[in-house]
C-alpha cells in the first residue's frame, strides 16, 4: 500500500513588500553582505514562513509541521517545496509555471 504524503509548494515573489523586508544585515561569518533574494531564502530556511505566514502553511495528516525540503531559484521568485518527506511533485499538479507549461498538449 502507498503511503499518502501532504506536499505543498509556495512562491515567494521577489517584488513584494514581504520579500522586500530586511530579514537579515549580512552574513557575519563570511564577511560579505547578503542580496535581498539570499535574505528571504535564509530566513525561510530558519522559520519564516511558519512564523509569518501560519495560515498558508499546511499540516501533515497527524497535525506535525511539514519539512522545508527544496528552495528553488526563479528570475524574480522563490519556490518553496515543503513536505513529510521528499517525492517527486507531479507537474500536472505544480504550481511552477515551467512545469505546468511540459504537461500542456498543443494542437
Amino acid at each position: 500500500m502507498k503511503k499518502e504524503s501532504v506536499q505543498q509548494e509556495i512562491i515567494l515573489v521577489a517584488t513584494s513588500t514581504f520579500s522586500n523586508r530586511e530579514w537579515c544585515n549580512d552574513d557575519k561569518r563570511k564577511g560579505k553582505t547578503l542580496s535581498s533574494m539570499e535574505q528571504l531564502e535564509e530566513a525561510c530556511w530558519n522559520g519564516l514562513l511558519e512564523e509569518s505566514l501560519p495560515e498558508i502553511v499546511e499540516k501533515s495528516a497527524n497535525g506535525k509541521s511539514l519539512y522545508l525540503w527544496h528552495i528553488r531559484h526563479g528570475r524574480s521568485f522563490l519556490q518553496i517545496e515543503l513536505c513529510e518527506f521528499p517525492v517527486m511533485i507531479e507537474k500536472r499538479y505544480s504550481i511552477d509555471s515551467r512545469a505546468v507549461l511540459e504537461t500542456v498538449y498543443y494542437n
